[in-house]
């Protein structure tokens, strides 16, 4: 019962996810970054909603048949859900979840000087 309320969860986070993306949507159509901001908060409500789902998975496979053809069966799923939640993580940020703290490079501004133009020359 606790996994089918869990799965529940997983999926009205991902629908209310969906709703919620698309009315955020609305006040970014004039600005342009109307896509990229749905595709980001949807992208995160489905990682949210895959992320309880997994847990559901694994409280019933615990709970109620923990034979070894559930827990392969587990893992599969568990497989196919974390590289799901990979590749969405690149998507919506753009490096993979164990880049977390890399930053883009600033692209120099071609109006400063560069570091090798004010050095003195010898």
């Amino acid at each position: 019962m606790v996994g089918k309320g869990i799965d529940g969860a997983g999926v009205a986070v991902i629908a209310l996810g969906a709703l919620i993306s698309a009315a955020g949507v609305i006040p970014r159509l004039k600005t342009g970054q109307a896509y990229l901001a749905f595709r980001q908060q949807l992208g995160r409500s489905i990682l949210l909603g895959l992320e309880l789902l997994v847990a559901a998975d694994i409280i019933r496979t615990v709970a109620v048949t923990p034979d070894a053809r559930s827990v392969a069966v587990l893992a599969g799923i568990v497989l196919i859900r974390t590289f799901l939640s990979f590749s969405l993580e690149l998507e919506i940020t753009g490096y993979w979840p164990w880049q977390k703290n890399r930053h883009p490079q600033a692209t120099p501004d071609p109006a400063e000087p560069t570091p090798e133009a004010t050095a003195p020359r010898q």
